[in-house]
């Protein structure tokens, strides 16, 4: 068998997609790769293996990456070092001699006009020009992102954004990581997968059902993406934070985060799981 290494493997993705791979192969066939003793002590009590190595650092990846067949590439956090960090990755991947790269880019990359998506087209391109095998994961908007303004949208009894009517087709963190570990495991090699919900929703739509689980109502209020941004600004958000999300509700707006394709759920053998369960499951905690 394989040996399926996961980079950022102690992040939420990283974890989810890990625990959906123990569920489809033995444990010893998938190794995590960490930056701390803490983490690598955390695998081990499941019976996962570590190595060590920093995106920072290539030449740690290169003796991380030895040896391995299959790796999971995690796109880096770090959205201001995040291409030095893709290219030393993927040169890591390359001098060990790694067969194959499942990448978690971004719904439609290469032409969305979403901030994001210039950094991961720019690495989708890498990728393809490494002569290294390939699957490119275009992630959509994750449904959890919703529960960021949670707690405020209760409080207030209203969700604010700049999204107008623009369909958004949420997909749960866990759909994403199992349809990575998917792929991980073969069948898919040179795809370019756009991955989404089988549910799109408007904020509009959005609104009644989170009132639902809830059981208080919530309405949206749309407005101006640059408005949008100084009311995030005045709740305490950073400038450049506050500028990423209402960019993001305005591209949304013309259908950047829009996918009806079912490609995931057809991955995956069954429906998505709905936002009403997310929701669900975030209040019960």
């Amino acid at each position: 068998m394989s040996k399926l290494l996961i980079t950022g493997a102690s992040g939420q993705f990283g974890q989810l997609t890990i625990r959906a791979l123990t569920q489809k192969t033995e444990p010893a066939n998938i190794i995590a790769l960490v930056r701390t003793d803490d983490q690598a002590a955390k695998f081990a009590e499941r019976g996962i293996a570590t190595r060590r190595g920093d995106y920072n650092d290539q030449a740690s990846l290169e003796a991380a990456f030895e040896g391995i067949d299959r790796m999971l590439f995690v796109s880096g956090s770090d959205l201001m070092n995040r291409m030095p960090q893709h290219k030393a990755i993927v040169a890591a991947a390359k001098a060990a001699d790694v067969s194959y790269i499942a990448y978690t880019s971004l719904l439609d990359a290469a032409d969305s006009e979403l901030a994001l998506a210039a950094d991961h087209k720019a690495t989708e391109a890498l990728i393809a020009d490494s002569g290294i095998a390939y699957t490119f994961l275009r992630n959509g908007w994750y449904s959890e992102n919703m529960l960021m303004s949670l707690e405020q949208d209760l409080n207030m009894g209203q969700h604010f954004g700049a999204a107008a009517d623009g369909k958004f087709s949420f997909a749960a963190r866990a759909d994403l990581a199992e349809a990575a570990a998917i792929a991980l495991l073969g069948g898919y090699d040179g795809q370019t997968l756009e991955l989404a919900g089988d549910e799109a929703l408007t904020m509009a739509a959005y609104c009644p059902i989170l009132s639902d689980v809830a059981g208080t109502t919530v309405t949206y209020v749309d407005m101006p993406a640059q408005a949008y941004q100084q009311a995030l600004q005045g709740a305490g958000l950073p400038p450049e934070l506050a500028g990423f999300l209402a960019s993001t509700d305005a591209q949304a707006a013309n259908g950047a985060l829009y996918d009806n394709s079912q490609t995931l759920s057809k991955m995956l053998g069954r429906p998505t799981v709905t936002m009403a369960n997310v929701l669900r499951n975030a209040l019960q905690k």
